[in-house]
């Protein structure tokens, strides 16, 4: 690995991505697991704002904005870090959709265990088919990746035999005596 500094003060890793370390593009270093989730967040927390503001619920623009970030998420991701974001898809919408259910109802206590149970469970239902699609992709995406970014082989190395065979018309060695 090669890290170098310089002349602004950056310190830079200029050494290629290994095969661990790069993303669904062999050549372009990937984002930690971590950082990948965190960016499947933010495009669907973008999403949730832009939704809620524009229409008051979710709707077109937070499927889409889920989708991409989810799909970035696995696309970007180092190849050592690919199962996170490959799984991530339910559990972003898992917990986006009741949060801002429930912050959007402001969570009145007269409201009944029933009716916020349904004020939940209705987007969550009706935003399965999204889940589903996302989870797919991420998981086809998550596979090919893991399928065609395999560790690389180590050479094989030839352990020399104890006798080897003589070609016709080859002199045999002499061997020197024992001292």
């Amino acid at each position: 690995m090669t890290i170098r500094t310089h002349d602004d003060g950056m310190v830079r890793n200029d050494a290629p991505p290994t095969w661990e370390t790069s993303s669904a593009l062999s050549t372009v270093r990937g984002v930690p697991w971590w950082a990948a989730v965190l960016l499947a967040l933010a495009f669907t927390g973008l999403g949730v704002f832009v939704d809620l503001e524009r229409i008051n619920r979710l709707g077109l623009i937070f499927q889409g904005c889920y989708f991409a970030g989810c799909v970035l998420a696995v696309i970007w991701v180092q190849r050592r870090g690919l199962f996170g974001p490959m799984v991530q898809p339910p559990l972003i919408l898992a917990l986006a959709v009741p949060g801002v259910v429930l912050a959007a109802s402001g969570g009145t206590s007269g409201d009944g265990l029933t009716a916020k149970a349904l004020a939940v469970g209705t987007p969550l239902i009706n935003g399965f088919p999204t889940m589903a699609i996302t989870t797919g992709i991420t998981v086809l995406i998550g596979l090919i990746r893991i399928l065609r970014q395999r560790a690389p082989r180590p050479p094989v190395r030839v352990q020399p035999s104890a006798r080897r065979p003589r070609s016709a018309g080859s002199v045999p060695e002499r061997r020197r005596p024992a001292r």
